[in-house]
């Protein structure tokens, strides 16, 4: 006799998976968009629950100066050009219950790329961004072509009701034409961009004011003379 004690029923539903948290509907046009475009934007993408309990947070850490300025380079090229970036971070530990649906969202979203495409991405990094009034991002690449490291680039944005007039969009350019723009992003609660990091040129407008998001990176698992690459 077969139990069914553990079945999901109405009276008890199978227990809800980390893309509980997003419009799982739009997963076939992400995925498309990466093919075609090299980049996708999704409005509403994300649930507003979640997307409301980590702006809370960054909200927190920002005035308890939690925060630590960004910088650009890595390793001992690392340096602060407020010039070029000029937004505050923390790296997502997992310490909050938020912090724990966001990555778990993340890691399913890997596990169904790494079907569609086969991109063998390894795993996935991500901090909060904070750009105070003023603040900006110059139009860069999040990966070098040809180096095997940061695949897939992501921005979640946690601010509601961003009006027209704040500025603070990310633009988005035309990876044979860099000069060409062919996106333009509202940093609005619940949109979800991807982009291919090392094919898609982009940068942060100006922001009028606050402007809160999570910065991420889907990646290989890649050395470079027997070095983890990237690090942090």
């Amino acid at each position: 006799m077969t139990d069914t004690a553990d079945r999901p029923t109405a009276a008890n539903p199978a227990p809800p998976t980390a893309l509980s948290a997003c419009d799982v509907n739009r997963l076939p046009a992400l995925i498309d968009g990466l093919v075609e475009h090299g980049f996708h934007v999704g409005e509403r993408f994300v649930d507003a629950g979640l997307c409301q309990s980590l702006f809370s947070e960054i909200e927190a850490l920002e005035a308890n100066d939690a925060l630590q300025a960004a910088g650009i380079g890595r390793g001992e090229t690392h340096t602060l050009r407020r010039d070029i970036r000029g937004d505050a971070i923390r790296w997502l530990d997992r310490e909050s219950l938020a912090q724990r649906r966001y990555l778990e969202l993340m890691g399913e979203l890997q596990r169904e790329i790494n079907a569609a495409l086969y991109l063998g991405l390894f795993e996935f990094e991500a901090h909060f961004a904070h750009y105070p009034p003023g603040a900006f991002y110059r139009k860069h690449f999040d990966s070098f072509r040809g180096r095997a490291n940061r695949v897939i680039s992501t921005v979640l944005y946690l601010n509601s009701g961003w009006p027209a007039d704040a500025g603070g969009e990310m633009a988005l350019f035309d990876e044979h034409d860099t000069e060409r723009e062919v996106g333009r992003v509202i940093p609005e609660a619940g949109t979800f961009v991807c982009f291919l990091s090392d094919r898609i040129p982009h940068e942060v407008l100006p922001t009028q004011r606050s402007r809160t998001s999570i910065a991420g990176w889907f990646r290989r698992n890649a050395s470079l003379n027997n070095t983890l690459d990237p690090a942090r």
